[in-house]
Protein backbone atom coordinates (compact mmCIF):
# COMPACT_ATOMS: atom_id res chain seq x y z
CA UNK A 1 0.00 0.00 0.00
CA UNK A 2 2.87 2.36 0.78
CA UNK A 3 4.07 1.99 -2.82
CA UNK A 4 0.96 3.61 -4.25
CA UNK A 5 -0.61 5.72 -1.52
CA UNK A 6 0.70 9.06 -2.84
CA UNK A 7 -0.69 8.44 -6.32
CA UNK A 8 -3.96 7.09 -4.94
CA UNK A 9 -4.55 10.32 -3.03
CA UNK A 10 -3.87 12.39 -6.14
CA UNK A 11 -6.12 10.28 -8.37
CA UNK A 12 -8.93 10.20 -5.82
CA UNK A 13 -8.87 13.99 -5.59
CA UNK A 14 -9.05 14.15 -9.41
CA UNK A 15 -12.03 11.78 -9.56
CA UNK A 16 -10.16 9.02 -11.41
CA UNK A 17 -11.56 5.48 -11.68
CA UNK A 18 -8.95 3.21 -10.12
CA UNK A 19 -8.18 -0.50 -10.08
CA UNK A 20 -5.93 -1.94 -7.38
CA UNK A 21 -3.71 -5.00 -7.98
CA UNK A 22 -2.16 -6.94 -5.07
CA UNK A 23 0.25 -9.89 -5.11
CA UNK A 24 -1.49 -12.47 -2.93
CA UNK A 25 0.62 -15.55 -3.64
CA UNK A 26 4.10 -16.39 -4.93
CA UNK A 27 5.93 -19.60 -5.78
CA UNK A 28 9.52 -20.08 -6.89
CA UNK A 29 11.55 -17.10 -8.03
CA UNK A 30 8.72 -14.58 -7.97
CA UNK A 31 10.08 -11.08 -8.64
CA UNK A 32 7.98 -9.24 -6.03
CA UNK A 33 6.83 -10.35 -2.55
CA UNK A 34 3.31 -10.96 -1.31
CA UNK A 35 1.58 -7.65 -0.58
CA UNK A 36 3.22 -5.77 -3.45
CA UNK A 37 0.76 -3.40 -5.10
CA UNK A 38 0.05 -1.58 -8.29
CA UNK A 39 -2.74 0.87 -9.04
CA UNK A 40 -4.04 1.71 -12.51
CA UNK A 41 -6.61 4.20 -13.73
CA UNK A 42 -9.12 4.04 -16.55
CA UNK A 43 -7.18 6.90 -18.19
CA UNK A 44 -4.06 4.69 -18.39
CA UNK A 45 -1.94 5.98 -15.52
CA UNK A 46 -0.35 3.48 -13.15
CA UNK A 47 1.91 3.35 -10.09
CA UNK A 48 3.65 0.65 -8.10
CA UNK A 49 4.62 -2.81 -9.26
CA UNK A 50 3.52 -6.42 -8.91
CA UNK A 51 6.37 -8.05 -10.82
CA UNK A 52 9.15 -5.58 -11.42
CA UNK A 53 7.92 -5.01 -14.96
CA UNK A 54 7.27 -8.38 -16.58
CA UNK A 55 3.48 -8.71 -16.10
CA UNK A 56 2.48 -5.11 -15.51
CA UNK A 57 1.20 -4.68 -19.06
CA UNK A 58 -1.17 -7.62 -18.70
CA UNK A 59 -2.39 -6.40 -15.32
CA UNK A 60 -3.03 -2.90 -16.65
CA UNK A 61 -5.03 -4.39 -19.52
CA UNK A 62 -7.04 -6.58 -17.14
CA UNK A 63 -7.68 -3.57 -14.89
CA UNK A 64 -9.80 -2.02 -17.63
CA UNK A 65 -12.06 -5.09 -17.59
CA UNK A 66 -12.35 -4.89 -13.80
CA UNK A 67 -13.29 -1.21 -13.96
CA UNK A 68 -15.87 -1.93 -16.68
CA UNK A 69 -17.50 -4.82 -14.79
CA UNK A 70 -16.93 -3.74 -11.19
CA UNK A 71 -16.00 -7.34 -10.36
CA UNK A 72 -12.63 -8.48 -8.98
CA UNK A 73 -10.37 -10.94 -10.84
CA UNK A 74 -7.76 -13.36 -9.52
CA UNK A 75 -4.94 -13.64 -12.07
CA UNK A 76 -2.15 -16.22 -12.16
CA UNK A 77 1.12 -15.84 -14.05
CA UNK A 78 3.74 -18.58 -14.23
CA UNK A 79 6.35 -19.98 -16.58
CA UNK A 80 4.19 -22.97 -17.37
CA UNK A 81 1.42 -20.65 -18.48
CA UNK A 82 1.40 -19.53 -22.12
CA UNK A 83 0.10 -16.12 -21.09
CA UNK A 84 3.05 -15.70 -18.75
CA UNK A 85 5.52 -16.23 -21.58
CA UNK A 86 3.68 -13.62 -23.60
CA UNK A 87 4.10 -11.03 -20.87
CA UNK A 88 7.68 -12.04 -20.12
CA UNK A 89 7.53 -13.89 -16.77
CA UNK A 90 10.35 -16.30 -17.58
CA UNK A 91 12.23 -16.13 -14.27
CA UNK A 92 11.03 -19.48 -12.98
CA UNK A 93 8.36 -18.15 -10.64
CA UNK A 94 4.60 -17.92 -10.35
CA UNK A 95 2.54 -15.09 -8.92
CA UNK A 96 -1.12 -14.64 -8.13
CA UNK A 97 -2.48 -11.12 -8.45
CA UNK A 98 -5.82 -10.01 -7.04
CA UNK A 99 -7.27 -7.21 -9.14
CA UNK A 100 -10.23 -5.21 -7.85
CA UNK A 101 -11.94 -1.84 -8.22
CA UNK A 102 -10.67 0.68 -5.68
CA UNK A 103 -14.30 1.38 -4.75
CA UNK A 104 -14.18 -1.88 -2.74
CA UNK A 105 -11.48 -0.43 -0.47
CA UNK A 106 -12.67 3.19 -0.54
CA UNK A 107 -14.91 3.02 2.60
CA UNK A 108 -11.97 1.72 4.66
CA UNK A 109 -9.23 3.78 3.04
CA UNK A 110 -9.39 6.83 5.38
CA UNK A 111 -9.16 4.59 8.46
CA UNK A 112 -6.29 2.61 6.92
CA UNK A 113 -4.42 5.82 6.10
CA UNK A 114 -4.91 7.13 9.62
CA UNK A 115 -3.45 3.93 11.08
CA UNK A 116 -0.42 4.15 8.77
CA UNK A 117 0.07 7.86 9.50
CA UNK A 118 0.13 7.00 13.21
CA UNK A 119 2.52 4.08 12.55
CA UNK A 120 -0.05 1.50 13.66
CA UNK A 121 -0.13 -1.93 11.98
CA UNK A 122 -3.38 -3.28 10.57
CA UNK A 123 -4.78 -6.37 8.87
CA UNK A 124 -6.91 -6.14 5.75
CA UNK A 125 -9.09 -9.13 4.93
CA UNK A 126 -10.00 -9.48 1.25
CA UNK A 127 -12.45 -11.95 -0.24
CA UNK A 128 -10.72 -13.60 -3.20
CA UNK A 129 -13.54 -15.96 -4.10
CA UNK A 130 -16.88 -16.92 -2.66
CA UNK A 131 -20.60 -16.15 -2.94
CA UNK A 132 -21.44 -13.31 -5.32
CA UNK A 133 -23.10 -11.31 -2.56
CA UNK A 134 -19.77 -11.13 -0.67
CA UNK A 135 -17.65 -9.88 -3.57
CA UNK A 136 -15.78 -6.61 -2.95
CA UNK A 137 -16.38 -6.86 0.79
CA UNK A 138 -13.57 -6.40 3.32
CA UNK A 139 -12.63 -6.14 6.97
CA UNK A 140 -9.99 -3.90 8.53
CA UNK A 141 -8.63 -5.02 11.89
CA UNK A 142 -6.25 -2.90 13.96
CA UNK A 143 -4.10 -3.68 16.98
CA UNK A 144 -6.53 -1.81 19.19
CA UNK A 145 -9.15 -4.48 18.35
CA UNK A 146 -11.18 -2.15 16.16
CA UNK A 147 -12.98 -3.90 13.29
CA UNK A 148 -14.34 -2.01 10.30
CA UNK A 149 -15.94 -3.26 7.10
CA UNK A 150 -18.82 -5.26 5.74
CA UNK A 151 -17.38 -8.75 5.25
CA UNK A 152 -19.33 -11.10 7.47
CA UNK A 153 -19.12 -14.88 7.21
CA UNK A 154 -21.51 -16.02 9.90
CA UNK A 155 -20.25 -19.55 10.43
CA UNK A 156 -16.57 -18.60 10.63
CA UNK A 157 -16.51 -14.98 11.83
CA UNK A 158 -14.86 -15.82 15.15
CA UNK A 159 -12.22 -17.91 13.36
CA UNK A 160 -11.71 -15.09 10.88
CA UNK A 161 -10.97 -12.52 13.57
CA UNK A 162 -8.65 -14.97 15.33
CA UNK A 163 -6.68 -15.42 12.09
CA UNK A 164 -6.54 -11.65 11.65
CA UNK A 165 -5.01 -11.12 15.10
CA UNK A 166 -2.52 -13.94 14.50
CA UNK A 167 -1.32 -12.25 11.31
CA UNK A 168 -1.29 -8.90 13.10
CA UNK A 169 1.09 -10.28 15.74
CA UNK A 170 3.29 -12.04 13.19
CA UNK A 171 3.24 -9.26 10.60
CA UNK A 172 2.76 -11.65 7.68
CA UNK A 173 0.12 -12.34 5.02
CA UNK A 174 -1.42 -15.48 3.54
CA UNK A 175 -4.35 -16.96 1.64
CA UNK A 176 -6.80 -18.99 3.74
CA UNK A 177 -9.43 -21.42 2.48
CA UNK A 178 -12.57 -21.27 4.57
CA UNK A 179 -15.70 -23.37 4.56
CA UNK A 180 -18.18 -22.95 1.74
CA UNK A 181 -15.51 -22.52 -0.99
CA UNK A 182 -14.55 -19.14 0.45
CA UNK A 183 -11.00 -17.99 -0.16
CA UNK A 184 -9.56 -15.05 1.79
CA UNK A 185 -6.35 -13.06 1.61
CA UNK A 186 -5.42 -11.91 5.10
CA UNK A 187 -2.84 -9.18 4.71
CA UNK A 188 -0.71 -7.45 7.31
CA UNK A 189 -0.15 -3.80 6.42
CA UNK A 190 2.77 -2.47 8.41
CA UNK A 191 4.06 1.06 8.89
CA UNK A 192 7.25 1.84 6.98
CA UNK A 193 10.47 1.05 8.82
CA UNK A 194 11.90 4.07 10.58
CA UNK A 195 15.56 5.04 10.75
CA UNK A 196 16.41 7.25 13.71
CA UNK A 197 19.79 8.93 13.43
CA UNK A 198 21.49 10.48 16.45
CA UNK A 199 23.82 13.23 15.26
CA UNK A 200 23.23 15.55 12.30
CA UNK A 201 26.77 15.03 11.01
CA UNK A 202 28.25 14.87 7.51
CA UNK A 203 27.75 11.09 7.36
CA UNK A 204 24.05 11.62 8.11
CA UNK A 205 23.72 13.71 4.95
CA UNK A 206 25.01 10.78 2.89
CA UNK A 207 22.98 8.14 4.73
CA UNK A 208 19.57 9.84 4.50
CA UNK A 209 18.95 9.50 0.72
CA UNK A 210 20.00 5.84 0.79
CA UNK A 211 17.64 5.06 3.66
CA UNK A 212 14.78 6.91 1.99
CA UNK A 213 15.38 5.09 -1.30
CA UNK A 214 15.15 1.83 0.66
CA UNK A 215 11.72 2.84 2.02
CA UNK A 216 12.62 4.12 5.49
CA UNK A 217 11.01 7.06 7.23
CA UNK A 218 13.86 9.11 8.67
CA UNK A 219 14.33 11.17 11.82
CA UNK A 220 17.51 13.08 12.75
CA UNK A 221 18.01 14.05 16.40
CA UNK A 222 20.64 16.54 17.55
CA UNK A 223 20.46 19.30 20.18
CA UNK A 224 22.88 21.52 18.27
CA UNK A 225 20.97 24.08 16.26
CA UNK A 226 23.71 24.65 13.71
CA UNK A 227 23.77 20.92 12.95
CA UNK A 228 20.02 20.41 12.43
CA UNK A 229 19.76 23.40 10.11
CA UNK A 230 17.37 22.45 7.30
CA UNK A 231 19.75 24.04 4.78
CA UNK A 232 22.18 21.19 5.45
CA UNK A 233 19.61 18.53 4.59
CA UNK A 234 18.09 18.64 1.13
CA UNK A 235 16.21 15.38 1.71
CA UNK A 236 12.79 15.37 3.34
CA UNK A 237 13.58 14.22 6.86
CA UNK A 238 12.18 15.05 10.28
CA UNK A 239 14.79 17.15 12.07
CA UNK A 240 14.48 17.22 15.86
CA UNK A 241 16.51 19.74 17.84
CA UNK A 242 16.65 17.97 21.18
CA UNK A 243 18.81 15.72 23.33
CA UNK A 244 18.22 12.01 22.65
CA UNK A 245 16.94 11.44 26.19
CA UNK A 246 14.28 14.09 25.50
CA UNK A 247 13.26 13.00 22.00
CA UNK A 248 13.48 9.20 21.98
CA UNK A 249 10.88 8.45 24.72
CA UNK A 250 8.26 10.30 22.66
CA UNK A 251 8.88 8.11 19.58
CA UNK A 252 7.43 4.89 21.09
CA UNK A 253 10.34 2.79 19.81
CA UNK A 254 9.33 -0.62 18.48
CA UNK A 255 10.45 -3.50 16.27
CA UNK A 256 9.97 -1.42 13.10
CA UNK A 257 12.64 1.06 14.24
CA UNK A 258 16.38 1.19 13.51
CA UNK A 259 18.68 3.43 15.54
CA UNK A 260 22.16 4.62 14.53
CA UNK A 261 24.31 6.89 16.68
CA UNK A 262 26.79 8.89 14.65
CA UNK A 263 27.64 11.93 16.75
CA UNK A 264 30.93 10.58 18.19
CA UNK A 265 30.00 12.46 21.35
CA UNK A 266 29.27 10.35 24.48
CA UNK A 267 26.89 13.03 25.73
CA UNK A 268 24.62 12.21 22.79
CA UNK A 269 25.54 8.63 21.97
CA UNK A 270 25.40 7.06 25.43
CA UNK A 271 21.87 8.21 26.41
CA UNK A 272 20.60 7.22 22.96
CA UNK A 273 22.10 3.75 23.31
CA UNK A 274 20.73 3.25 26.84
CA UNK A 275 17.20 4.10 25.73
CA UNK A 276 17.40 2.08 22.51
CA UNK A 277 18.82 -0.98 24.27
CA UNK A 278 15.87 -0.90 26.64
CA UNK A 279 13.46 -1.21 23.71
CA UNK A 280 12.79 -3.85 21.05
CA UNK A 281 14.11 -1.88 18.08
CA UNK A 282 15.33 -4.10 15.25
CA UNK A 283 18.80 -2.64 14.91
CA UNK A 284 21.21 -0.50 16.94
CA UNK A 285 24.48 0.69 15.40
CA UNK A 286 27.20 2.98 16.71
CA UNK A 287 29.95 4.78 14.84
CA UNK A 288 33.51 4.52 16.10
CA UNK A 289 36.64 2.38 16.10
CA UNK A 290 37.03 -0.82 18.11
CA UNK A 291 38.94 1.16 20.74
CA UNK A 292 36.17 3.77 20.89
CA UNK A 293 33.54 1.03 21.21
CA UNK A 294 35.47 -0.70 24.01
CA UNK A 295 35.50 2.56 25.95
CA UNK A 296 31.80 3.01 25.17
CA UNK A 297 30.98 -0.46 26.49
CA UNK A 298 32.84 0.24 29.72
CA UNK A 299 30.78 3.39 30.26
CA UNK A 300 27.53 1.59 29.56
CA UNK A 301 28.47 -1.27 31.91
CA UNK A 302 29.17 1.27 34.63
CA UNK A 303 25.71 2.68 33.94
CA UNK A 304 24.27 -0.76 34.76
CA UNK A 305 23.53 -2.23 31.32
CA UNK A 306 23.95 -6.04 31.19
CA UNK A 307 26.19 -7.77 28.65
CA UNK A 308 23.25 -9.36 26.78
CA UNK A 309 21.91 -5.90 25.99
CA UNK A 310 25.29 -4.50 25.02
CA UNK A 311 25.79 -7.38 22.59
CA UNK A 312 22.97 -5.95 20.45
CA UNK A 313 25.09 -2.97 19.40
CA UNK A 314 26.58 -3.20 15.91
CA UNK A 315 29.96 -1.55 16.28
CA UNK A 316 32.00 -0.57 14.47
CA UNK A 317 28.84 0.21 12.52
CA UNK A 318 28.32 -1.13 8.99
CA UNK A 319 29.49 -4.13 7.00
CA UNK A 320 33.26 -4.41 6.60
CA UNK A 321 33.32 -3.46 2.92
CA UNK A 322 36.69 -1.73 3.12
CA UNK A 323 35.42 1.71 2.15
CA UNK A 324 36.65 4.87 3.83
CA UNK A 325 34.83 7.71 2.09
CA UNK A 326 31.65 9.13 3.58
CA UNK A 327 29.53 7.64 0.81
CA UNK A 328 31.11 4.22 1.15
CA UNK A 329 30.59 4.19 4.91
CA UNK A 330 26.94 5.16 4.38
CA UNK A 331 26.54 2.25 1.94
CA UNK A 332 28.01 -0.16 4.49
CA UNK A 333 25.62 1.10 7.19
CA UNK A 334 22.45 0.82 5.10
CA UNK A 335 23.59 -2.62 3.91
CA UNK A 336 23.95 -3.84 7.49
CA UNK A 337 20.58 -2.36 8.42
CA UNK A 338 18.91 -4.16 5.51
CA UNK A 339 20.46 -7.46 6.62
CA UNK A 340 18.81 -7.00 10.01
CA UNK A 341 15.53 -5.91 8.45
CA UNK A 342 15.37 -8.88 6.11
CA UNK A 343 16.84 -11.35 8.62
CA UNK A 344 19.60 -12.43 6.25
CA UNK A 345 22.97 -13.90 7.21
CA UNK A 346 25.98 -12.43 5.46
CA UNK A 347 29.55 -13.66 5.37
CA UNK A 348 32.53 -11.93 3.83
CA UNK A 349 35.39 -14.13 2.67
CA UNK A 350 38.66 -12.79 1.36
CA UNK A 351 40.91 -14.59 -1.09
CA UNK A 352 44.60 -13.82 -0.81
CA UNK A 353 47.09 -14.74 -3.46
Amino acid sequence: MLDVIKELDEWISNGEEIALATVVGTWGSAPRPVGSRMAATRSGRFAGSVSGGCVEGAVIEASQEVLASGNPHLLTFGVADEQAWEVGLACGGTIQVFLEPFTALAPLYPALKELLNNRKPAVLINLLSGPAELLNRKLLVSNISAVLGDLEITSTQEQLLSLAHTHLRQGDSAIHQMSGDISLFIESILPPPRLIIIGAVHLTQALLPMAQAAGFDTIVIDPRGAFVDAERFKQTAELVKAWPQEALPDLNLNKHDYVVVLSHDPKLDDPALQISLGSNVCYIGALGSRKTHKERLNRLKEAGLPNEQLARIHAPIGLPLGGRSTGEVAVSIIAEILLSKNDVEFHISTISQ
